[in-house]
């Protein structure tokens, strides 16, 4: 049958990213002891397009997606995925997106109560031929913030709420990419208390009195999440942010820094 997509194209024009969108696959992630999580992953998955050619063959996405989505994802899969995407569609370079929640294991800090936390994660991954693979881990972890200001000029209590806090990091070349779980207690230690699915009552109490020993404005926590990425080994570029649904106010705080680290 003709191959339309192969046709010529006089128009002069070469596209940056084509390919599909909103794809929705089971998929299986690698996980610290070694197994793996079946996640529903959302997908987003390009390539560049010669100025030369019509179009892409769109089925090709699918049958790569369709194989990998049977086994455990990780940094080299994502790498693996990419290089069949440059060789099968003959294109420059290539890009994926997936997105998917992600739970991880929670004790409760006095009764120690077993409950899941889900996140908001994404890998993303892009190669160009000749070039390196460029990997890149976003996490997004729930937190507690508790006001300073309200607790200095209050008589009783102080305002607290619940937050986001979001981070998106890339490792030098040839550097162990770190796991979720690390990356999530590393963010959640600079909160002023972590956030549990389930707590008793003695669980309540020391989070609640934690979170007051331990104030924090949103520029406290941000600052403190860039300290701690500077310090990690092996981190070549990251990007941080600190948002705090606000108790008192009908709008959020929000607080947001990027850097490479030298």
């Amino acid at each position: 049958m003709e191959d339309i997509q192969s046709s010529v194209d006089s128009r002069g024009i070469a596209i940056q990213h084509v390919g599909v969108r909103d794809i929705h696959l089971p998929f299986q992630i690698r996980t610290k002891e070694g197994d793996f999580q079946q996640v529903l992953a959302r997908i987003c998955f390009t390539v560049s397009l010669p100025q030369e050619y019509k179009g892409t063959h769109m089925s090709r996405f699918m049958e790569i997606l369709n194989q990998w989505s049977a086994q455990p994802v990780a940094e080299s899969e994502m790498e693996a995925i990419l290089d069949e995407a440059l060789a099968r569609l003959s294109v420059a370079s290539a890009n994926i997106e997936i997105r998917f929640k992600y739970f991880i294991k929670k004790y409760a800090p006095v009764s120690g109560k077993v409950s899941f936390l889900d996140l908001d994660c994404c890998f993303y991954g892009s190669k160009e031929k000749g070039r390196n693979f460029v990997f890149e881990l976003g996490v997004e972890v729930p937190s507690t913030s508790l006001c300073p200001c309200s607790k200095s000029i209050s008589r009783y209590g102080a305002h607290n709420q619940r937050g986001v806090m979001r981070a998106r990091l890339r490792l030098r070349e040839g550097v162990e990419c770190i796991y979720i779980e690390d990356l999530a207690a590393l963010m959640e230690k600079q909160a002023s208390s972590p956030l549990y699915p389930l707590l008793k009552r003695e669980d309540e109490k020391y989070v609640t009195e934690r979170a007051y020993e331990n104030p924090k404005f949103v520029e406290d926590m941000l600052r403190d999440l860039v300290i701690a990425f500077r310090r990690m080994p092996g981190l070549e570029w990251f990007s941080v942010s600190c948002e705090n649904y606000e108790s008192i106010h009908n709008h959020n705080a929000y607080a947001s820094h990027e850097e490479c680290v030298q």
